[in-house]
């Protein structure tokens, strides 16, 4: 499988001892797709505390972290392309984009919630 399955799996195997391979199977899947999407989730966080420093625009700030999630979330996949262990999938690439414009829309409606705060 990948990687992660040497530490996931025997978590899933304790946690489920019943489970057939199949469920833990899927189990680990959605656990690979949630970290991906926690991942970019604080890329698109840490892209708005950074961008909001440098532009006056919030529409500027939001917009250039947006940018930035999508170019990292696509050099992503198109690198693990090039590894023949590792696969590159659009999938993948629309589950971090959305992490990531998912934090970034929640730091912006909570920046504006909290106008005179420091951001």
């Amino acid at each position: 499988m990948s990687q992660t399955s040497r530490i996931i799996r025997p978590v899933l195997e304790f946690l489920f001892p019943t489970a057939s391979n199949e469920t833990l199977l899927f189990y680990h899947g959605i656990i690979r797709k949630c970290a991906h999407f926690a991942e970019y989730a604080v890329v698109g966080v840490l892209a708005c505390r950074a961008f909001r420093t440098i532009f006056d625009s919030r529409l500027y700030a939001l917009l250039a972290s947006f940018a930035l999630v999508f170019l990292i979330a696509s050099l992503d996949e198109f690198n693990q392309s090039f590894n023949s262990l590792r696969t590159g999938s659009p999938w993948d690439v629309a589950i971090d984009i959305i992490g990531g414009a998912v934090s970034i829309f929640m730091y912006f409606l909570l920046a504006r919630r909290n106008r005179g705060a420091q951001f």
